[in-house]
């Protein structure tokens, strides 16, 4: 299989796509005004105290407080509080205060090199937190909408074969290095190299690697620690004291393995900065860090271009002639399965069989594609036997497992109804490369013209009853004023006479078409909410 990484940079962004035999598979863009933030850890003061959602509010100098659930404040905190000269104590709940039960369970690295081990009940003195209480804490998600960003008490710094998880125990070895002597090297390796009072995750690229080469990067993820440590003694919260390597650079970081085939990118900037990175901690590989000369956009050459616009419609197509349509609420992710065509009765559950067989695999490679997380809904078409409800079932687990993502699922209802969650760490592709239309709020439907002259209609009744007779000049969108003066005896002509009010009608391109608006010609003032 063929895999390659394209980056395709201009001033307003960075675009990086993975391919596989040319095909999409992940895609990533990196916006310089809009910085990547998982991973960054911070100095803050506990906000609020929320003891009944058992969470507590973090000020780490954003728009919006951090979050940190109980769920995210594992037995390290006590560490952490030490580290910043705050006593911790152990007693009773009071108001305003939380009392860590539960350590942390979720992966901090957003890497599916990280096994789940921290599943131990705390036993020892459990920390409570106060309001103006000293804490550091990492992003563990990035805001979403109008949301802050969810921070944890437990830290974790990866690097290009490492990760390092201070105050912490514990060795994990990446799930996709299966080869038992290979583990049981790199366990020892591990064992041998690792700091006092920390942890140590081996990632999938270290598979073969040498002890210099391990010993390498993790000593320069202790450097990073220890400088970690020197910015918090020195500085007051809200401070940032470490941040993260940027989208494209941690994508290199995390994605370019032994069978990434070559990497191409049309920036002389971004490619020294890329070569240099790999130079540093993987040269080997380096030759495989290629700049693109063509005149032709690279995303173009490629064919990766088309493949973007597919993914952005609500409609993808399945090769048996089936569909999905995926649909984003507030709530969760709707995907409809379709099969597009009548099938034959007798053939019937053979060919939805085939067509859901097909719809898992792209509702897979959908999820990654587009970075879809929290609640999803899938309808699949109808099947009778149970058998063939278990094949889709396995047919999506086994996909799943290419998903750096965690992600969970319930096996189809009787109805045909597949529910599945997945880790959401940042804003979808959608929500990062499309805003809002300021015309109709993001619902994609526009009200009739009809429905807006009559809200018209209903305002000037309003003013009218009010005892106001006063000349007005009524501003409306091109598309509707024609809708109000078409005609002989016009919408326009029959509203004047109705109220008898002379309107003067204003026709600009730039108003919403949605909306209108009545100012008062003789004191130019808008007076439209005022009768709303």
């Amino acid at each position: 299989m063929l895999k390659e990484i394209i980056i395709s940079a201009t001033e307003s962004q960075n675009r990086i796509a993975i391919a596989e035999d040319r095909q999409l598979v992940d895609f990533f863009v990196e916006h310089p005004e809009k910085d990547r933030m998982v991973g960054n850890i911070y100095l803050g003061k506990v906000a609020r105290v929320l003891p009944g959602i058992r969470a507590v509010f973090i000020d780490i100098g954003l728009k919006h407080d951090a979050f940190l659930h109980f769920s995210d404040i594992g037995d390290t905190v006590k560490d952490n509080l030490n580290f910043v000269d705050v006593d911790y104590v152990d007693e009773t709940e009071e108001e305003g205060e939380v009392k860590v039960t539960k350590p942390n369970t979720e992966s901090q690295t957003n890497d599916d090199d990280i096994p789940n081990e921290n599943n131990t009940e705390i036993k020892s003195r459990i920390p409570r937190l106060k309001k103006g209480q000293e804490i550091l804490v990492q992003i563990i998600k990035e805001p979403v909408k109008g949301k802050g960003v969810r921070v944890s008490t437990s830290f974790s710094i990866p690097g290009r074969f490492c990760v390092l998880i201070p105050y912490e125990g514990k060795i994990g070895i990446s799930k996709k290095i299966v080869d038992f002597r290979e583990k049981r090297r790199l366990k020892k390796l591990a064992r041998e190299i690792i700091p006092s009072n920390c942890g140590l995750i081996i990632r999938t690229a270290s598979k073969d690697q040498s002890e210099e080469t391990l010993s390498a990067d993790l000593n320069y993820l202790s450097k990073t620690w220890v400088q970690v440590q020197d910015e918090v003694k020195k500085n007051t919260p809200p401070y940032l004291v470490y941040k993260d390597l940027s989208t494209t650079i941690s994508v290199i970081r995390d994605l370019f393995t032994e069978d990434v085939s070559n990497i191409f990118i049309d920036s002389k900037k971004l490619y020294k900065e890329i070569r240099t990175y790999v130079h540093t901690h993987q040269p080997e590989i380096v030759e495989k860090v290629n700049f693109y000369k063509s005149s032709i956009p690279i995303f173009e050459e490629f064919k990766i271009e088309e493949q973007i616009k597919g993914m952005m419609n609500r409609k993808v197509t399945l090769p048996s002639g089936g569909y999905l349509f995926i649909e984003h609420t507030e709530a969760m992710t709707v995907i409809d399965v379709n099969s597009g065509r009548y099938a034959a009765k007798k053939e019937q559950e053979q060919n939805s069989l085939k067509t859901d067989l097909e719809a898992a695999r792209e509702i897979a490679r959908q999820l990654r594609l587009r970075d879809i997380g929290g609640l999803l809904v899938v309808d699949f078409i109808d099947l009778e036997e149970d058998k063939n409800r278990k094949k889709i079932y396995d047919e999506l687990k086994k996909e799943f497992k290419r998903d750096r993502a965690k992600i969970a699922m319930l096996p189809m209802t009787d109805f045909g109804i597949m529910q599945i969650t997945r880790q959401r760490i940042r804003e979808n592709i959608m929500q990062s490369t499309h805003e809002l239309c300021h015309c109709c709020d993001g619902t994609g439907l526009m009200q009739k013209k009809s429905n807006i002259i009559n809200e018209i209609d209903q305002w000037l009744k309003r003013y009218k009853n009010e005892g106001n007779r006063q000349s007005l000049r009524l501003i409306v969108h091109n598309s509707l004023g024609l809708k109000l003066r078409i005609g002989t005896f016009s919408t326009m002509k029959k509203l004047q006479l109705k109220y008898f009010i002379r309107i003067k009608l204003e026709e600009k391109n730039d108003v919403n078409p949605q909306s209108f608006r009545f100012i008062n010609s003789k004191t130019e003032k808008e007076i439209t909410n005022d009768y709303l």
